[in-house]
Formats: C-alpha cells, sequence, structure tokens
C-alpha cells in the first residue's frame, strides 16, 4: 500500500509492546513510537511504560523490601539473634531497583530490534487518519504513515488544581520510585511523609485497577519513614463493600467498605497515620526546607496545618492523549474521563484506529488485561483470528503490607445482579501459622467467596487479605474462570498448612450470622 507500516502503535509500555510485538510474528511491517514527557518535578525513564518504570516492579520491589523489615522483627521470636535498632538504607535499595528497571528498558529495545520493529523515540501526534507526525529531540520532523494504528499511551498522575503550591512542591508515583534520597530524610526534621489520596482505587464496568496510592504508604511505613495518608473520601473505591459482619468483631461496616477498611485497620496497626476527611487547601515550602500543608478537617469543619519532608500525590490518573490531536481526526473520547472510547474488538470511532491499556474506556488499569488486549488484537488484525479480550473474572491485588487479592464479582455487585436472596456468602476470619510464634496480630486475615445460593452454587467472586495474595488468588482465578462451583471447591484438597487451604474449607456463610473465626487446626 501507499502508507510506510502495516501498524503503528503509539505507546511503548505494556500493551503497546505486546501488540507490536505479537504483529511482527506475522511478518509483518510494524514501528512502535514512544516518547516520556517529564513528570513536573523533572523525572523522565526508559521505554516499557507505567508499569516497568513507575509502576508494579518498582511497587512490588519497595514493598518487598519493608515485608524484610517486617520478617526481621519475626525472625527473633525464630531464634535469630538480631542487633537492634535495625535501619533501612534508602539508596542502597532505590539504586538496585532502579537498576533492574534500566535492565528491563534495555530487554525491550533488543527485543524489539530482535523483531524487527522500528522504534521511534517521538512524541507524535496525528495529522491525519493515517498519519502521525512528530520531533525528534534534536528537532528533526519525522512523519509516520500506517494502514492500522494502535494507541496504547496510558495514563499519568493527576495533580490537584485546586490546591495552591500542589504542583510545584509536591511529586506523584512517576517521581517517588526514582528519587536518589530517602523522601523523609533531611538533616533537622524526623522522617516524614504524606501521601494525599482522593479515588486510591479505580472501578470498571469490568473490573479493578489498583493506584499505587495506599501501597506506597505500606511500604514507606514499613522502612521506617513516619508516613500520613490523607483521604477525602473512602479507601480503595471500587473493591469489596459489604456491610455484614458479625458484631463480634466489634467494627461498624454499614457504610464503609469491608474489605478496604480491614487493610486501612491493618495499616494503622503498622504504624500508618490516617487523616480522614481532610482535603488539603495548600502546600508551602519553609526556609527550613519542609513543606507547610494546610487542609480542612470535613468532620470537625476546622483547618488544620503540619509539616512533612515529602508530599504525594495519589489522586487519580489522566489518559495521556492531550498532545494525539484525536479531535482532527475524529476518535471519540468520553468527556468526562477523556479516555478512548472503544467497542468489544478495541476499534474507535476510526477504521483502522485501535486503543488497548489504560487509556481506553471502561477497561481495568491493569498490565496483563493492556498485554492480553494488545496480543489478541493483533492477532485478529493480521492472524485471521476473531477472538475477543474477555475482561470478566479478571484477577487483582493490591500489594499493601497485608495483601488483599480478589477476582470475579464484589458482594455489592454479585447482590445487585442476582438479588440478596440469590447470593450466599461464605466467609473466615484465619490466622497464618508463620503468624502464630511471632505473636502477630491477624484480626484483619479474612476471606469470603462469593456464591449463588441455586442448587449448582457457582462462585462468583473471591476475596482475600492476607500475606501472598496474589500468589493465593492466581491459581482459584482459573477454577472461577472455569465455572468452578461450591461443592467442587469443597472436594478440593488443600495443602497443609497454608492459608490458601482456607479457602478450599469455607463453611460458615454471612447470613448464618455465626462468628466465622477458624478454630484447630
Amino acid at each position: 500500500g501507499k502508507n510506510e507500516y502495516d501498524l503503528l502503535v503509539i505507546g511503548g509500555g505494556s500493551g503497546g509492546l505486546a501488540c507490536a510485538k505479537e504483529a511482527a510474528q506475522f511478518g509483518r511491517k510494524v514501528a512502535v513510537l514512544d516518547y516520556v514527557e517529564p513528570s513536573p518535578q523533572g523525572t523522565a525513564w526508559g521505554l516499557g511504560g507505567t508499569c516497568v518504570n513507575v509502576g508494579c516492579i518498582p511497587k512490588k520491589l519497595m514493598h518487598q523490601a519493608a515485608l524484610l523489615g517486617s520478617t526481621l522483627k519475626d525472625a527473633q521470636h525464630y531464634g535469630w539473634n538480631i542487633s537492634q535498632p535495625v535501619h533501612h538504607t534508602w539508596s542502597v535499595m532505590a539504586q538496585g531497583v532502579q537498576n533492574y528497571v534500566k535492565s528491563l528498558n534495555w530487554g525491550h529495545r533488543v527485543q524489539l530490534q530482535d523483531k524487527k520493529v522500528k522504534y521511534f523515540n517521538i512524541k507524535g501526534s496525528f495529522s491525519d487518519p493515517h498519519t502521525v507526525r512528530g520531533l525528534t529531540k534534536a528537532g528533526k520532523e519525522t512523519v509516520v504513515t500506517a494502514d492500522n494504528i494502535v494507541i496504547a499511551t496510558g495514563g499519568r498522575p493527576k495533580y490537584p488544581a485546586h490546591v495552591a503550591g500542589a504542583l510545584e512542591y509536591g511529586i506523584t508515583s512517576d517521581d517517588l520510585f526514582w528519587l536518589k534520597k530517602s523522601p523523609g530524610k533531611t538533616p533537622l526534621v524526623y522522617y516524614s511523609y504524606i501521601v494525599f489520596i482522593e479515588i486510591a482505587i479505580y472501578i470498571c464496568l469490568t473490573g479493578v485497577s489498583p493506584d499505587v496510592s495506599l501501597e506506597c504508604a505500606g511500604f514507606l511505613t514499613g522502612i521506617g519513614l513516619d508516613t500520613t495518608v490523607m483521604m477525602r473520601s473512602i479507601p480503595l473505591r471500587g473493591f469489596d463493600q459489604a456491610s455484614h459482619i458479625p458484631k463480634k468483631k466489634q467494627i461498624c461496616f454499614t457504610t464503609q467498605q469491608q474489605m478496604a477498611s480491614l487493610v486501612t485497620e491493618h495499616m494503622e496497626s503498622y504504624g500508618t497515620k490516617f487523616l480522614k476527611r481532610c482535603f488539603p487547601t495548600k502546600v508551602e515550602k519553609l526556609e527550613s526546607g519542609t513543606l507547610r500543608v494546610t487542609w480542612k478537617n470535613a468532620e470537625l469543619d476546622t483547618e488544620e496545618t503540619d509539616s512533612f519532608n515529602t508530599v504525594m500525590w495519589a489522586v487519580g490518573r489522566a489518559p495521556d492523549t492531550r498532545t494525539l490531536n484525536l479531535e482532527a481526526v475524529g476518535v471519540k473520547t468520553n468527556s468526562e474521563t477523556g479516555k478512548i472510547i472503544v467497542d468489544a474488538s478495541e476499534a474507535t470511532s476510526v477504521p483502522h484506529i485501535y486503543a488497548v491499556g489504560d487509556i481506553t474506556e471502561g477497561r481495568p488499569e491493569l498490565t496483563p488485561t493492556a498485554i492480553a488486549a494488545g496480543k489478541l488484537l493483533a492477532q485478529r488484525l493480521f492472524g485471521q483470528s476473531s477472538e475477543l479480550m474477555d475482561y470478566d473474572n479478571v484477577p487483582t491485588t493490591v500489594f499493601t503490607p497485608l495483601e488483599y487479592g480478589c477476582v470475579g464479582l464484589s458482594e455489592e455487585a454479585a447482590v445487585q445482579r442476582h438479588g440478596s436472596d440469590n447470593i450466599e456468602v461464605y466467609h473466615a476470619y484465619y490466622k497464618p501459622l508463620e503468624f502464630t510464634v511471632a505473636e502477630r496480630d491477624a484480626t484483619q486475615c479474612y476471606m469470603k467467596m462469593v456464591c449463588l445460593r441455586e442448587r449448582e452454587q457457582r462462585i462468583l467472586g473471591l476475596h482475600f487479605i492476607g500475606p501472598n495474595a496474589g500468589e493465593v488468588i492466581q491459581g482459584f482465578a482459573l477454577g472461577i474462570k472455569c465455572g468452578a462451583t461450591y461443592p467442587q471447591m469443597m472436594k478440593t484438597v488443600g495443602i497443609h498448612p497454608t492459608c490458601a487451604e482456607e479457602v478450599t474449607k469455607l463453611h460458615i456463610t454471612k447470613r448464618s450470622g455465626l462468628d466465622a473465626t477458624v478454630t484447630g487446626c
């Protein structure tokens, strides 16, 4: 044809790279165009997108650093002699994490080269439906034409426009993982760090997508920083919000989210401070270099201030489409969210222009779904496939100090879809064996299975709070994807002694009102 490439992918993140590499497997001529706009604080990174550079990968590694700190405390109960106090050195951790991320950046470059995918490090915008123009760092204009174009530019963190000083003095997750020095370390002031959360977790129609806000607060506390979380609304919005829990637990959940409340309760006991129903109004830099934050406490109707070393905003993400010139070529977006509207085949309102990943409306903001959607799109375009991405029963995990993993419907969604009389919820409070000798509190270790009440009792959702939640949920996700039922789960032999085996022994229903605490072996 008259166009230079069969496929042009705009955006070098997980979804875009997966789509480009898959298309190249079919012998097609493929190009990837990627450019990282530095954050307001000047942070930039290499090829690979949010997950690799400023999301899942560095976050999980820093979460691991915090878990190791907890393990050191436990170790003494198991006979290890560890001199106290134990200190954490941010720069050593950061260097290790950043070096690993850079190796992934390089790996992506090599993979593209091996698969003969052309890589353009430029910021492009549409000039017509088949043409994208951009400038190189040297200022030279590059024009790329393609028969098919996939938009996969992802999202970037928002800053609260109404808070004076937010942009000048605050950072986001785009900056945190690339800091060379501890965000809490200054010569004169005790470690202090504040994270503002407006909406901690988003919910899509078909799934959920964790932001890094509570996760960051968790690992910052875990490595010894004095961390405060300011919330204007409920945490982990979009995850399970069930209200019925035995009164014995002495927690009122009538208006709060059940699982989210357990996660944040554990964080509070772990040392993270929470300022609830508070609204920041301004951030000022003092002569000492510390930041003075002023906020309104909606509950007490008072204005309050305190000083912190670092202010991090975690108030949501916005799709990175501003410079793409989508309107000029007719690609429709949701006027409220700015996300691109796609159909079941990831097609936009313009033939031959597609979109995958966080930039698309109504899709879970998760790396694995973006990768799968990107691969399937390439297979439909060039491999004579008709298979569509299935966004139902997508598992995910929030890597807070006590992890929360889930797959399928929340209790609320199940009730909304099937009616409360047609839903049975089995649940349990359990204690991980590893917690016993170390005398760790297991109050918030909890799981529940949401099932249909009819004879087959198909499992609609599984929610688990505890150690290694992602590892626990991943295997059960296959069963639920395949239509597993409650009787089948009860016939499954558990691996003893594990936390996961408790899922195979769930027998107390919420409806019964009985105490759901697991006793015995």
